[in-house]
């Protein structure tokens, strides 16, 4: 069986977010025990399995993600992964309908090779500063919001781009106090340099302390800097140690996510399930 890793959200090796790809032949997916496993051995953030689905229906393939310790509900970075590799293998052309946990999703690549995803929008609900937040972070919030259930991140709002760049938090006080993580984001310093806001993920509650770049996060984000940039295209850098830009088209219910992505390691799988 096939496995790929592929740097997601940016355009050369070695940067951007990894995440293992596997293609099946055919459905149904093998025993959850098995694809947990999978993705446990592949030890990134998240690994993707798909298998074509039946013509005619709302999708064209089945997807879902798993992190070496849980299966999540959405992954941005994963399904741009799985998309340029269903691309460059030749097995799909123009755009790519996924069926996952959190509905459809589309992918549809470009000649410029990126590639651009069509995700659902995140609500944003503005919530009182939790107790612990300010320690745990090492930083004292300047707004909270609460995410889509499909997401289940707290959106922090920090003073500036500094601020976000140097946060070290306490990742373990950080586990208890979202279902799946905290997200902080602030105004860029200088919107010259190429983006309009920076972000870092931190996600101990599903395996991953920090997310080098995490595409479900910016359907969030993308409302949440909109509302306040009030322009509907937008640029986010997640200022990992790897980096990532990922670019945001606000379209109501539906939010776009772009970006580019590079094959680093293709090989074989040799534990069927």
């Amino acid at each position: 069986m096939r496995i790929r890793i592929v740097d997601a959200f940016t355009d050369r090796p070695f940067a951007g977010n990894p995440a293992g790809v596997l293609i099946l032949d055919t459905g149904p997916f093998p025993d959850d025990t098995w694809l947990q496993r999978v993705a446990r051995e592949v030890n990134l953030s998240e690994t993707a399995f798909a298998h074509p689905l039946a013509p005619g229906g709302e999708a064209d393939w089945a997807l879902r993600w798993f992190t070496p310790a849980t299966e999540v509900d959405m992954c941005g970075h994963a399904t741009l992964a799985t998309a340029h590799v269903l691309h460059t293998a030749g097995l799909a052309t123009g755009t790519i309908r996924f069926a996952a946990r959190c509905g459809v999703l589309g992918a549809t690549a470009h000649d410029d090779g990126g590639l651009t995803l069509d995700f659902p929008t995140s609500s944003l609900t503005p919530v009182a500063i939790p107790d612990g937040v300010p320690a745990a972070l090492g930083a004292a919030p300047v707004s909270v919001h609460d995410t889509a259930s499909h997401i289940g991140d707290l959106l922090v709002e920090l003073a500036d781009e500094r601020t976000v760049r140097e946060l070290t938090p306490d990742i373990r006080s950080l586990e208890a106090l979202s279902r799946r993580g905290v997200v902080v984001t602030a105004a860029a310093e200088d919107p010259d340099r190429g983006y309009d806001f920076v972000s870092r993920g931190f996600f101990p509650g599903v395996g991953i302390d920090e997310d080098p770049v995490t595409g479900s996060a910016h359907t969030a984000l993308a409302p949440f800097w909109s509302a306040r940039l009030g322009r509907d295209e937008l640029t986010g850098l997640q200022g990992s140690g790897r980096t990532g830009l990922v670019r945001t088209s606000l379209r109501g219910s539906r939010t776009l996510l772009t970006g580019h992505a590079v094959t680093v390691i293709d090989g074989e799988l040799l534990a069927a399930p």
